[in-house]
């Protein structure tokens, strides 16, 4: 690829004055991307229901990812509806087998569940006129209807909410999250969400980020529940989800050890990133190049909370680059850690705040911060009453990202900070690489 096929998203002054509510698949999806196989930018899937190979990456241990920084923004035409519902799944909760007290919800199926493609004798969502069949199409226009996947939102009692979908470009949604809330054994409420980007040179990325989501998402409340410590619950929850990756590719996860030679080579693959509130604490874990920015209300300060695990964040650490020009480079996107058999280690980053301030909590893909990438774009992004909405904030931020072209999938969760009567915005345990420790 030419390093003109990575340009940077231009900056935006300020988010669109209004903000869809929900996305509309006839408003900025053509017939060839419900799964008829339109092609895509390079770098993505560009045909439905097939793999792209794993292509050789240009420097040792890193690994390539799915869409490049996308170009400027178009401005959408005034034909385009500005909100709409149709298309939209809602995540339904799933619950726990825990403590009654808990509640949870996965976004997609579970890894290898069909995804679905509309549901036959409904409103077909293109010409509102016939219904769908049992291949997925209108029996009165041949419209390919929205998969199951394409578009899912789900909130739990406004503590926390997610949003996530296909964009413009990919022919499937690869990015999976999860959300739970739950109570530590000394009756201090815990919410959290997890985001997984499924990376779209491995085989079945899908299927790696749903599986990643829901392990994380079992792991983690059982761990808090029965004393675990934050930070410990949280890393044990990014080593289940790379397990749960691992053994997609046939591998057992309990006695494959890192570092032994790969005969999996292209094994399914993903990213992951968690944000945890614990009364005035928050804790943040990561591996791979999603990212975790905090907004507060007042919008002074807001910060990137997360390193990404890629070529351009090793460039720039190094001193070797500028940021511009680690990011203009086509191995910006390249990415050094991921969940997966053929990953080089399982090394968690984990860190800990204390927020001094009412604000809110953004966990996102690439798919968002390729359009708002510093800590003061994504706060211009965040709608003013994001910490009391989170579901339309959450919204907000997807067409957000859809306006500014939608180039890849996009995954959204937002957690309300209700702030705190002290504390400093400064990390409290630093971050580290725990990939040694043990429950």
């Amino acid at each position: 690829m030419e390093p003109d096929d990575y340009p940077l998203a231009a900056p935006r002054s300020a988010p669109a004055a209004d903000p869809r509510a929900l996305w509309t698949p006839d408003a900025h999806h053509g017939a060839d991307d419900h799964g008829t196989g339109g092609p895509g930018p390079q770098g993505s899937n560009g045909s439905h229901g097939e793999e792209q190979p794993d292509h050789p990456a240009d420097a040792a241990g890193t690994r390539p990812k799915e869409t490049p920084a996308p170009a400027a923004p178009e401005t959408p035409t005034p034909e385009t509806p500005a909100a709409g519902t149709a298309g939209a799944t809602a995540g339904a909760a799933d619950g726990t087998a825990g403590a009654p007290a808990d509640t949870g919800a996965t976004a997609g199926p579970a890894a290898g569940a069909p995804g679905g493609s509309g549901n036959p004798g409904t409103l077909c969502v293109a010409c509102r006129k016939g219904t769908v069949g049992r291949d997925g199409h209108c029996e009165h226009c041949g419209h390919a209807q929205p998969r199951e996947r394409d578009h899912v939102e789900s909130e739990l009692a406004g503590a926390v909410a997610a949003v996530t979908d296909r964009g413009l470009r990919h022919h499937r949604n690869e990015d999976a999250f999860a959300l739970c809330e739950t109570a530590l054994p000394d009756g201090t409420p815990a919410v959290a969400a997890v985001v997984c980007d499924g990376v779209s040179s491995a085989t079945r990325p899908d299927e790696a980020s749903a599986a990643a989501a829901a392990a994380a998402r079992e792991s983690l409340p059982a761990a808090l529940r029965s004393g675990t410590p934050v930070r410990q619950a949280l890393h044990d929850a990014l080593v289940a989800a790379g397990t749960a990756v691992t053994t997609l590719s046939g591998v057992d996860g309990k006695n494959y050890r890192y570092g032994e030679p790969r005969p999996h080579q292209n094994a399914p693959a993903c990213t992951i990133v968690s944000a945890l509130l614990s009364g005035d604490e928050l804790t943040v874990g990561w591996i791979g190049d999603s990212r975790v920015y905090w907004v507060p209300d007042d919008r002074t300060a807001p910060a990137r909370l997360t390193e990404d695990d890629s070529w351009a964040a090793q460039m720039v650490a190094g001193g070797l680059l500028t940021e511009r020009e680690a990011y203009a480079d086509p191995r910006a996107h390249a990415i050094t850690g991921w969940l997966g058999a053929d990953a080089y280690e399982l090394a968690p980053h984990i860190a800990t705040f204390l927020p001094d301030r009412p604000g809110v909590v953004i966990v996102c893909t690439d798919g968002l911060w390729n359009y708002a990438e510093s800590a003061g774009e994504m706060a211009l992004a965040v709608p003013a009453d994001a910490r009391t909405r989170p579901l339309h904030a959450a919204q907000s931020l997807v067409g957000y990202a859809l306006d500014g072209g939608g180039h890849d999938n996009v995954t959204v969760a937002v957690l309300p900070f209700a702030g705190a009567p002290s504390g400093a915005a400064e990390p409290a345990g630093g971050a580290d690489t725990a990939g040694e420790a043990t429950a």
